[in-house]
């Protein structure tokens, strides 16, 4: 249902996410700044101001005060919206879990960033991987393009009365956040017909006054509640494979659904990515297959909920898999290692290496990705940190 008015237009990442933002007809935004986020809550003031974009604006002191201004606009239900990245994810992770555990459907665009020390402003998801606890469903974009639907596609499910769980969407900075790609800016009275209105049942309601987040003893049913949101996330999944065709099909996108299968079809090894450095990887599978070799790549669009199923059906019949990380977990394996060994574990037998990449914003080459594959095919276990030591 591809619109005459839908155009396309060259923007950053940050742009594309502002856009999506104004086209979910977002009522209220609350945001402070840190990079290399803040151009996407400096775009979004600027629409406001000029009478581009029915909204609110709240400027606050903290990222915690942002997240909590979210929490309470959506109880009053209204569709609300915040972005950030590093530290002030850090800083807003109580507030995260206030807005999972009161099933409040927000959505949070999140620049990935490095957290300090050593101070750093580039590319680097451990800001992001460790919310990934805290009830929020979590989108992992590959280009500006994605950066935009996510946000529209991503309301859709966290408002879904059988989901009702915010949602994060990512952009690796500066790779994305910064840097300009044509994306078409989707038409706005579709947007608006495809998402609805957001209908909270529980909304506050001063003729039906309710305790929202009350204290609940032990024998109360603090257990079910939270089964409850586990059981929620993972049944997502289904809710995101039917939209996933609806929105392709309403706007003639290619969002992937929960997760990408590039070139698997005979693939023998294979890896795992997340987010814009699956770019290159495409590029270093296509000079692979070239040259006769036979691999492909799995990209992973959502990580929460977890797409066990999906990364199963695609390296049952391989030799070796790689997870590719761009974040570090001290002590252990990695994050995204250890949830892709635990949904094989006792179902299939799939040698899997795990490469640490490209951490504090440092490139992840072609070169990388080749030494990557070439790692599978000599040892398919333990842990590998890529490119280090060279500068």
């Amino acid at each position: 249902m591809i619109s005459v008015h839908e155009k396309s237009k060259i923007m950053t990442g940050d742009e594309a996410a502002a856009y999506g933002a104004k086209l979910s007809k977002v009522k209220v935004v609350s945001a402070y700044p840190i990079t290399p986020q803040t151009v996407i809550v400096e775009k979004i003031a600027d629409m406001i101001s000029n009478n581009e974009m029915d909204a609110k604006f709240i400027e606050v002191e903290s990222e915690h005060s942002a997240m909590a201004s979210i929490m309470a606009s959506e109880l009053t239900g209204v569709r609300s919206f915040t972005a950030s990245s590093s530290q002030g994810i850090l800083y807003m992770h109580e507030m995260l879990h206030w807005v999972a555990g009161l099933r409040l459907p927000a959505l949070m665009s999140v620049v990935n960033r490095a957290i300090g020390p050593p101070w750093n402003i580039w590319a680097d998801q451990s800001d992001t991987i460790n919310q990934r606890d805290t009830g929020w469903m979590q989108i992992y974009c590959e280009s500006n393009q994605e950066a935009l639907d996510s946000i529209i596609f991503g309301y859709k499910i966290a408002e879904n009365r059988n989901v009702l769980l915010p949602l994060m969407n990512m952009l690796d900075a500066f790779t994305l956040s910064h840097t300009s790609e044509p994306v078409t800016l989707r038409d706005e009275e579709i947007s608006a017909d495809y998402l609805g209105d957001l209908k909270l049942e529980f909304s506050v309601n001063t003729d039906r006054p309710m305790g929202y987040g009350s204290l609940v003893a032990p024998e109360g049913p603090f257990m079910e509640m939270k089964k409850d949101m586990r059981d929620s996330m993972y049944g997502a999944r289904d809710v995101i494979k039917n939209e996933t065709k609806k929105f392709n099909e309403t706007f003639n996108a290619t969002l992937p659904g929960l997760v990408e299968n590039f070139m698997m079809e005979d693939a023998d090894y294979a890896l795992i990515t997340m987010g814009a450095m699956s770019s290159t990887a495409k590029y270093t599978v296509r000079k692979l297959r070239r040259e006769g070799k036979k691999v492909g790549l799995i990209r992973l669009f959502f990580y929460r909920p977890f797409p066990d199923e999906e990364i199963l059906q695609a390296v049952r019949d391989l030799k070796g898999v790689g997870i590719v990380e761009r974040s570090v977990s001290f002590g252990q394996m990695g994050a995204l290692y250890e949830d892709v060994a635990s949904s094989l574990f006792g179902r299939i037998d799939v040698p899997a290496k795990d490469y640490v990449v490209g951490i504090g914003g440092r490139d992840i080459r072609v070169e990388d990705y080749e030494k990557m594959f070439e790692g599978l095919l000599k040892e398919n276990n333990g842990i590998e940190w890529v490119n280090t030591g060279g500068r």
